[in-house]
């Protein structure tokens, strides 16, 4: 118990005197977490819009396969973009290896499923009278894009709260595509596993505070955005 007791007091020491290992894996976490959502949610919320607003032939299929995808393991998606970014693969010369855009790359494939499949739930629930008042009104296919998602924007937003929750967490693909080079692309996660493995407990520690706190604060945003989403 010792041990541990030292190990947090060490941790709230270092983070509070601002220890530069530590707020360097911050910053490359808020970093990549940054582009990839932005990326994300530039692509996954018209791609949710679609699959939950059309009806197309194979959408079945499609449902199915972003079903599957919600639990892709992150390792696999490290290994596969890694495939695709490595000097011999077909982005090789894109320079996105073991960088902060690369991982951010890696980040929006394991986002992108989540977005989609809760923005399709939630275009889905959605009045069904709501389309033919908006035709009514004389709206455009644009228009009615965005009133529909504007009607289900606290499920969207929930939607990339989730999603920012799998990303920020992850470590399989910061540790494949970027390395976990120090001052770089070491992120939270792989900074975490690390120090621990090193027997830097209180760096472990400091860095773990900032990721459940970083949970904490999802968790109440996402608790609230239900509650608004079901009102």
């Amino acid at each position: 118990m010792d041990y541990l007791l030292q190990g947090f007091l060490q941790g709230f020491v270092l983070l509070f005197t601002g220890n530069a290992e530590a707020y360097s894996a911050i910053w490359a976490t808020v970093y990549a977490s940054t582009l990839s959502m932005t990326c994300g949610m530039s692509l996954g919320v018209p791609l949710g819009f679609l699959l939950g607003y059309k009806s197309f032939p194979g959408k079945k299929v499609v449902r199915t396969i972003v079903d599957t995808l919600l639990s892709f393991p992150t390792v696999v998606i490290g290994l596969l973009v890694y495939a695709f970014l490595t000097r011999n693969g077909p982005l090789g010369g894109s320079g996105l290896l073991f960088s902060i855009p690369g991982v951010a790359l890696g980040q929006t494939l394991l986002g992108l499923p989540i977005i989609i499949a809760m923005t399709a739930t939630a275009v889905e629930a959605l009045d069904r009278r709501l389309p033919m008042t908006l035709i009514t009104l004389g709206a455009t296919p644009r228009q009615m894009m965005w009133a529909t998602v504007l009607e289900a924007r606290y499920s969207i937003m929930l939607a990339a709260m989730s999603a920012y929750g799998r990303i920020v967490s992850e470590v399989g693909i910061s540790m494949m595509v970027g390395g976990n080079i120090k001052w770089h692309t070491r992120t939270i996660t792989t900074a975490i596993a690390l120090e621990t493995g090193k027997g830097e407990f209180a760096v472990g520690i400091a860095l773990g505070m900032v990721l459940l706190t970083v949970a904490l604060l999802v968790n109440i945003g996402a608790a609230g955005l239900k509650k608004r989403a079901v009102q």
